[in-house]
C-alpha cells in the first residue's frame, strides 16, 4: 500500500459542497458535480447565446442535467461557444455527442486525443489490476468504445489560446490519456486541471460519495502512462496555482492545496503509482505519435487482489474547499 502524508491546518471557510447544485468560484467560472465527475462552465451569468463554453460533459445520462444547469446559469436557450475537452475517457465526453448536436457546437481537443472523437479508434481499456476498491474492481464495466464528433471536431490552437476563453491557455498534461490539455489563466491564477491529478481518491466508492478532499494523482485505473503523468503534475505544481477545479472532486484554493500539489510532484513515484499495473511496467505508447490504440489490446486479468490506493491525504482545513 502506498503511502500517505497527512496535512492538517485550521479551518478558514465553510464553503458550499457540490451536492448544492452549480457551484461558482469566481465571476466567470462555475462547476457542476453530475455523478462522478465535474464539468465546468466559463462566462458570466446571463451572458446568453454563444458567450460562454463547456468543459467536458459528463458521463452519460446527463444531457439533460448539464442543459439545465447550462440555462439557470446563462439563459433560455442559451448555447455555448466551444466545448473544450480536457481528454476523451468515457466519464468526461459521456454526453459530448447529444450536446453537440443540440447545440451545434464546435469541439476542440488536443490532436493527439482526436482518434478518440472521430471514430478511428477506442482507448486502451482499465486495469482493475492496479486495486484500490470498488471502482477500479468495476472499472472493465466502463466503456471504452467509439465517439464520432468529426463533423464538428477542431484542434485546439497551436498557438496556445483557448477558443471562446480569452486570457486562457492550454497546457499538454499527458499521462492519464495521451492528449490531455489542463486550463490556465494566469491573471489570477486559476486552473482547470482535468484528471491530471485530482481531489479525491476516485479508487474509493465512499471517498466519491462523500467528496472526502485529499491530493491524488490520476485515476490509478484509468492513466497509461506514469512517467509522463508524474512529469505533468509537476509542470502544473510549477505554474502556483491559487484556485484549482479537478475532473474529480471539491474545487479547492489555498495554500495548503498549492503545498499539497507540489508535495504529489516531489513525490509522485512513491505516493501515486501504483504497486503493480498493466499500465505501470508497460505504458500504452503509440508508435505513431497519433493514438494508443487502435484495437482494444487483449483483455485484463481481474484475479489480483484488491490493494489500497495511494495518495497524499487531507488537504488540511485551511485549505479553502468550494
Amino acid at each position: 500500500m502506498s503511502k500517505q502524508v497527512p496535512l492538517t491546518a485550521e479551518a478558514i471557510a465553510e464553503l458550499p459542497h457540490p451536492d448544492d447544485g452549480t457551484i461558482e468560484i469566481a465571476p466567470d467560472l462555475a462547476y457542476r458535480r453530475l455523478a462522478m465527475v465535474n464539468v465546468v462552465f466559463y462566462g458570466m451569468p446571463h451572458c446568453g447565446d454563444r458567450n460562454w463554453v463547456l468543459i467536458d460533459t459528463g458521463v452519460p445520462g446527463m444531457t439533460g442535467r448539464i442543459i439545465s444547469a447550462a440555462e439557470e446559469r446563462f439563459g433560455h436557450g442559451a448555447r455555448p461557444a466551444a466545448i473544450i475537452l480536457t481528454h476523451g475517457h468515457f466519464d468526461h465526453l459521456g454526453c459530448l455527442e447529444k450536446l453537440a448536436e443540440k447545440w451545434d457546437a464546435p469541439v476542440h481537443a488536443h490532436p493527439l486525443e482526436t482518434p478518440y472523437l472521430n471514430g478511428r479508434a477506442a482507448h486502451p481499456p482499465p486495469d482493475p489490476s492496479v486495486g484500490g476498491g470498488l471502482l477500479p474492481w468495476l472499472s472493465p464495466l466502463f466503456p471504452t468504445g467509439h465517439v464520432n464528433v468529426a463533423d464538428r471536431l477542431r484542434l485546439l490552437p497551436a498557438t496556445g489560446g483557448v477558443p471562446g476563453m480569452p486570457d486562457w491557455r492550454w497546457v499538454h498534461t499527458p499521462g492519464h490519456s495521451p492528449g490531455h490539455i489542463s486550463l490556465w489563466r494566469e491573471a489570477d491564477a486559476t486552473l482547470i486541471a482535468g484528471d491530471a491529478f485530482i481531489t479525491t481518491n476516485l479508487e474509493s466508492a465512499f471517498a466519491v460519495v462523500a467528496q472526502a478532499m485529499e491530493m491524488h494523482g490520476p485515476p490509478q485505473f484509468l492513466t497509461l502512462d506514469w512517467a509522463a503523468a508524474g512529469a505533468s503534475v509537476r509542470t502544473l505544481a510549477a505554474l502556483g496555482p491559487r484556485l484549482v477545479i479537478t475532473g474529480h472532486g471539491r474545487a479547492a484554493q489555498g495554500p495548503r492545496m498549492l503545498a499539497a500539489l507540489r508535495e504529489l510532484g516531489d513525490r509522485f513515484e512513491e505516493i501515486a503509482i501504483p504497486a503493480h499495473g498493466r499500465y505501470v511496467d508497460h505504458p500504452a505508447l503509440a508508435e505513431d505519435g497519433t493514438a494508443y490504440c487502435e484495437n482494444k489490446p487483449p483483455p485484463i486479468s481481474t484475479s489480483v487482489p484488491l490493494q489500497g490506493g495511494s495518495r497524499i491525504g487531507n488537504l488540511g482545513s485551511d485549505t479553502t474547499i468550494i
